[in-house]
Parts: structure tokens; sequence; C-alpha cells
């Protein structure tokens, strides 16, 4: 992924100067791959069952539980992208999620595509694999 970085994100501006929007436009991506990469680590199995598995890790309510997990190791500058994109305004209403779920969800996705952008892959693959552990 850092080679894609690399490659394709070279316009002058550095994740600080984006909107928390697309710092978690770019995060959700970041997000289901490692996701994916978790699920597909659990074993080989139909698609339609990795799925499924997928589904109840990248949704609202899992992605809020999961910072709520990780909050206590955040850095400062990472718990201030985290507030950034809780607290933005956002265009879409939330299907089937409680309101402060998606903008924990929204502000969790801020700080990996934030980490992303900065070329810290290694910090985003920490904190998920800290936010997958059970209490």
């Amino acid at each position: 992924m850092e080679k894609i970085f690399e490659a394709e994100y070279n316009n002058g501006q550095g994740p600080k100067e984006l909107s928390a929007l697309a710092l978690a436009y770019v995060g959700d991506a970041v997000f289901e791959m490692l996701v994916r990469t978790r699920v597909l680590s659990w074993g080989n199995a139909p698609v339609n069952i990795l799925n499924k598995k997928a589904r109840g890790i990248v949704n609202a309510k899992a992605q809020s539980d999961m910072y709520f997990r990780i909050e206590d190791i955040l850095t400062d500058e990472e718990k201030s992208v985290f507030r950034r994109g809780r607290n933005t305004k956002s265009h879409t209403v939330p299907k089937n999620a409680d309101i402060m779920d998606y903008r924990h969800a929204t502000g969790l996705e801020a700080v990996f595509g934030y980490l992303y952008l900065s070329g810290n892959i290694e910090r985003a693959i920490e904190l998920f694999d800290k936010g997958m552990e059970r209490k």
C-alpha cells in the first residue's frame, strides 16, 4: 500500500490540509483492506462467508467499539484527527447506525486515512491489531 501512496498521492497537500471527510474517505478503504486481510487470515472460505465476517467488523457500531478500545493509546495528533472526523458535518444519514456510532466510525476512519497518507501504515496496523483485541 505504501507504493500506491508514493506513486499517487503527490499533489502538494499534506494530510493535515485535507478535510476530515477526505481523510475518512481514504481511511474507509484502508480499514476495509485491513479487515479483509484479517478475515482471510482466519482461513480460506467462500467469498460470501468472507464478506459476512467482514461485515461484522466494517460497520459503524463495530468501528465505534474499536475506537473505545484504542482511544487510550492514540497520540495527541491522532486524537485531534479523530475529533475532526467525529465532529465534521456529514451529508449522509446513517441507515442502520446510531448517530454517535456513525460519528465515532467517521473519526476512526479519518485516523486511518491520516496515518496512511502520512506514510505511517505500520501505526495503522498497530491500532487495528489493538482494536481487534477484546478487553
